[in-house]
Formats: C-alpha cells, sequence, structure tokens
C-alpha cells in the first residue's frame, strides 16, 4: 500500500524498502546514529516523506538515496527498488571505495588444519602439571 500524501514512520520505511531484515534491526541502526535524513539524526517514529534523503552507513559504506516512494508493506525486491533511488554521488562514493578495497593487498590464510594447530599451539603458554 503507498501513501504517497503523508509520510511514513522511518523504521517502517527501511524495512518495507529492504534496508533491513526486521524493524528491530532498522531500530537499532536508528538509535546507533547509523542513518539520517537531510543529514539531521532520527529516531524511529521520524517521518519520511517524498523527496527526503537518507543516508545509510553500514561499516565503511555509506549509501544516500532519495524517498520515490512511501510503503508500509513488505513486497519483493522488485517493488522495494522503486521506493527510493541512490543518488549519483553515493554511486561514485561507493564505486570508488570498491575500487580502494580492490587494490589493498590479500592475506593469504588457507591453512590446513594441522598447521593451524602448530600455529595455535606455538602461540599458547603451556603449563606442565
Amino acid at each position: 500500500m503507498t501513501l504517497p500524501e503523508s509520510g511514513l514512520r522511518i523504521d517502517k520505511w527501511l524495512w518495507a524498502a529492504r534496508f533491513y531484515k526486521t524493524r528491530q534491526l532498522a531500530i537499532k541502526a536508528l538509535n546507533s546514529r547509523q542513518i539520517s535524513i537531510n543529514k539531521a539524526n532520527l529516531k524511529p517514529a521520524s517521518i519520511v516523506r517524498l523527496g527526503d534523503i537518507v543516508r545509510i552507513k553500514r561499516g565503511d559504506h555509506e549509501m544516500s538515496v532519495q524517498v520515490l516512494g512511501i510503503s508500509d508493506k513488505r513486497g519483493p525486491a522488485k517493488l522495494a527498488q522503486q521506493l527510493y533511488n541512490e543518488t549519483q554521488d553515493s554511486v561514485e562514493k561507493r564505486e570508488k571505495l570498491r575500487l580502494q578495497i580492490e587494490m589493498q593487498p590479500r592475506i593469504e590464510t588457507d591453512h590446513k588444519k594441522p598447521d593451524r594447530r602448530k600455529i595455535r599451539d606455538s602461540r599458547s603458554f603451556k603449563r606442565n602439571g
């Protein structure tokens, strides 16, 4: 159900737009200040309206989306993607971060179980008796 003329609680919208699997996870992210609307920190009962810019932080990743639709029902992913549009600035930042991560050297940790035991045992202090 879309409610174009009115707003909706941000926690419900984040859940319906499939940014979070449950409303409780969305509330936890809101309380930890990982989400903002138009650069203002929010409470779970804050209202999101059409045209708002929602910023979502997850670890090193930050995403900015413009609200295109309001829905209080969680539907298929195809419909959920129609509720928002990622801003061009956000796409560019995400691509830049992806390239930086790809350029970092990778540490190979593909040890077999006996090798891992030897490493573990060499690091731990064993007492006799």
